[in-house]
């Protein structure tokens, strides 16, 4: 999860981020996952309630929508495009910051607490840039010439083995 899903990575690395009365959506284009972002104030789940994403409570702080995510289960682990592994612990505690700069920018910023992994919080940032294209599903299926020469020798497969069996 984040930060990892909303690194830049090598591709499918789009989000469509929908707002709706008490609520933000972040659709990542990359595994399809989308995160419901409540804006009213609640408070975020027990501790021991343990998410994949997170528990994400958003508010406005001007033009900025700061996004605090809690209760993660542990089990991010986000290869980086330079070999390098990314990797939180249970206590990670994200803020995420999105301020609109321009109409077609937004600048995304983020800082990781986990004193489990890091000696100290980090910040990093990355624009956010707007795109008119759609956002795709995300399946590796398209294309791949693998799965039909694969069904191909199944059912070859398939007919000798009913052949052998007729004899």
């Amino acid at each position: 999860m984040a930060p990892g899903a909303m690194m830049p990575g090598f591709y499918n690395h789009n989000y469509l981020i929908l707002q709706a009365p008490g609520y933000v959506a972040i659709l990542v284009e990359m595994i399809h996952d989308v995160r419901i972002v409540p804006l009213d104030g609640r408070p975020h789940l027990a501790p021991t309630v343990r998410q994949w994403l997170g528990d994400s409570r958003g508010r406005w702080d001007g033009n900025t929508l700061v996004v605090e995510t809690t209760n993660l289960d542990g089990r991010v682990h986000e290869r980086l495009p330079w070999n390098t592994v990314f990797a939180t612990s249970e206590n990670l505690r994200l803020i995420e910051r999105f301020t609109r700069i321009d109409a077609e920018t937004i600048d995304y910023q983020f800082t990781v607490t986990d004193p489990a992994v890091f000696t100290k919080p980090w910040t990093a940032a990355t624009p956010m840039t707007r795109m008119q294209v759609p956002i795709y599903e995300y399946a590796c299926h398209e294309g791949n010439y693998s799965i039909m020469n694969i069904l191909k020798g199944a059912r070859e497969q398939d007919k000798t083995e009913a052949a052998r069996v007729k004899r």
